[in-house]
């Protein structure tokens, strides 16, 4: 045991990842912990919607992203200061206790709009921890040989979790209501806990050094100052901001709005987010098997490009079945783009900032893109759905072009 309390894990050879137990737990971790996100989700739904009016409910489902959106940069500087380890297991812990105490306590009174906001106050700004620690955890617990295959790892994770958690939910709700959902979650996210305290970590060169010092602002403000002045790490950023305001909008809404006006209901916007999900399910394992993409930078650029360009097919597709296969390419490019995205993250950043750099991406993808969605919609009614989708694919694509001309990042490679 060292001086930290973090056990340490032996020297990391090039096993594959797929066949290290210690990363197989990592893993196993994240997954449950995203399947009780959802359940946690269902849950507050059901509950939300069955306790208030329409406008409380969606007041309670928008409350918890407010404290993930604020804190998660300073999320990134307690992960770097503390180490990503003991901000992970501590924050999971938090989400544990918290979720089965609503569950026990639903079971012997009616829940109150009142006591759901609070649940969702609480659980956004300890996501707003646990999210970039979980992100930095991948290359203090493998070789930097095995990120990319990691980050395959992690995207089939989320697939198989998108498609478990909600029937999960549903059925924990029918057959209990919202205290046996909440008590299915908080049993995922221990089971999660579990896991993730069986994984043992190394310590990396310069492990805390950038941020033992100082406030936190200033610890933010040289994160954001390292990002920006990186050579591969500030396009990159770039390149994923842009892509994620172009993209999120149409993905979202604009399909539902999509569906509606063809007359293809939700069964039709099902197929077409199905096409989504195989495409990215086979993004990811491409680079699960093959483990690493010759000429990440590049590749990573020319799939958001590419991406954007089936994105905006989607508002001309004369039928469900063109507009499912145009999802799926949208699904396999972006999947792609996006795991290269994050394996470049955690090949070329250093150790002291991964948990800012972490944050920085996470908030993008999470808090900032959401925003969208309102101008999206309202821009649909106004000019019409397709000149819309044509320029937010336009807006996306351009993430792909500062990519390329970046030389820094064109030229970026994963470890071998």
């Amino acid at each position: 045991m060292t001086a930290t309390g973090i056990p340490p894990a032996p020297a990391v050879t090039e096993r594959p990842a797929h066949r290290d137990g210690n990363v197989l737990r990592w893993l196993g971790a994240y997954t449950t912990s995203m399947i009780g996100d959802s359940v946690y989700f269902v849950a507050l739904s059901w509950a939300a919607a069955r306790t208030g009016s329409a406008g409380q409910a969606g007041l309670v489902l928008a409350v918890g992203a407010v404290p993930r959106a604020i804190l998660m940069l300073g999320g990134g500087v307690v992960a770097d200061r503390f180490g990503p380890r003991r901000v992970v297991i501590g924050s999971d812990a938090v989400r544990c206790a918290v979720i089965l105490a609503v569950a026990v306590l639903l079971l012997v009174t009616a829940p109150a709009i009142w006591l759901l906001a609070a649940v969702a106050l609480v659980f956004g700004a300890v996501d707003a921890l646990f999210l970039p620690s979980v992100g930095a955890l991948p290359p203090r617990i493998t070789a930097p040989g095995q990120l990319g295959r990691v980050q395959g790892m992690r995207g089939l994770a989320q697939r198989v979790a998108t498609v478990v958690a909600a029937p999960l939910g549903g059925l924990a709700v029918a057959l209990g209501g919202p205290a046996a959902a909440f008590g299915a979650a908080g049993v995922l996210f221990a089971v999660s806990l579990a896991l993730l305290m069986a994984v043992r970590v190394r310590e990396l060169p310069a492990d805390g050094a950038a941020a033992r010092g100082g406030t936190a602002r200033r610890q933010l403000a040289d994160g954001l100052r390292y990002i920006r002045g990186h050579r591969v790490l500030g396009p990159l950023t770039l390149v994923a901001a842009v892509m994620e305001l172009g993209f999120a909008g149409p993905a979202n809404i604009g399909l539902v709005l999509l569906a509606d006006e063809r007359g293809w209901g939700a069964a039709g916007m099902a197929w077409i987010v199905a096409g989504f999900g195989v495409g990215a399910g086979l993004a990811a394992l491409l680079l699960t098997v093959r483990g690493r993409v010759s000429r990440a930078g590049a590749v990573q650029s020319w799939g958001v490009i590419a991406g954007s360009v089936a994105l905006a097919g989607i508002a001309f597709a004369p039928s469900v079945a063109t507009a499912a296969a145009a999802g799926l390419l949208v699904g396999l490019c972006t999947g792609l783009g996006g795991a290269l995205i994050g394996a470049l993250c955690q090949t070329v950043a250093d150790p002291a900032y991964l948990g800012r750099v972490t944050s920085v991406m996470t908030l993008f993808t999470m808090g900032v893109a959401p925003l969208s969605y309102p101008v999206v919609g309202a821009a649909i009614g106004v000019w019409g759905m397709a000149p819309v989708f044509v320029a937010s694919a336009a807006l996306s694509a351009a993430g792909g072009v500062i990519g390329l001309c970046s030389r820094s990042l064109r030229r970026a490679e994963l470890p071998r």
